[in-house]
């Protein structure tokens, strides 16, 4: 048996350094093209963590702001998708989206009381910005607007889950994790914005 060890660590090494094809924005799950969005939003940390954030920031003010943001940022994700499929592509902007976790994470630091109003301006800014990033990066094709269906229905159900857990939160340790979690976010934003600045 312990001879055989070797010989099996060379088939692994072999097999895990076989090239696979990769998909530069739209990743092919096989299951059909409402599967394929749902994968994506789940496996892109860029648009995945702000909405986290802001589901967070919403639950922490309340049921209203959740139900606000539960509606107003996958409607407005739909809408910029839907316009970016009709442009040509565009990879976006590093220090905007460094921007981005930099604002959200540190409002949530800082459990800033915002207004329904403004709440309701982030998820609409947020959801055409991310939404027309992936509208370009899908091209022109009724399975990319059905992607983006999945797309949004992830979003959807992300909101209701993070924002309902939080709203649920009465001790004041665990209110304190979730803005804890917020400033991590606000770091890493801050390394985003560093390195993107160093890149240019």
């Amino acid at each position: 048996m312990r001879s055989r060890i070797p010989f099996y660590s060379v088939v692994v090494l072999a097999l895990l350094m076989c090239p696979i094809p990769a998909a530069a924005h739209l990743n092919s799950t096989g299951m059909g093209p409402i599967y394929d969005g749902l994968v994506h939003f789940l496996t892109s940390l860029e648009d995945m963590i702000p909405v986290l954030v802001l589901a967070l920031l919403s639950g922490l003010r309340g049921a209203a702001h959740g139900r606000r943001a539960l509606f107003t940022l996958p409607a407005a994700w739909l809408i910029g998708g839907l316009l970016g499929l009709t442009s040509s592509a565009s990879n976006g902007n590093a220090i905007l989206s460094a921007i981005w976790f930099l604002l959200l994470g540190g409002l949530l630091a800082a459990d800033a009381k915002l207004s329904l109003r403004v709440t309701t301006a982030l998820a609409a800014l947020l959801g055409l910005y991310h939404g027309y990033l992936n509208g370009t990066g899908m091209g022109e094709s009724e399975s990319a607007a059905i992607a983006l269906l999945g797309l949004v229905s992830a979003a959807f159900v992300l909101i209701a889950m993070a924002s309902a857990l939080v709203i649920r939160l009465r001790a004041e340790w665990t209110r304190i994790a979730v803005r804890v979690a917020g400033s991590w976010v606000a770091a890493s934003g801050l390394l985003m914005l560093g390195w993107s600045m160093r890149a240019r």
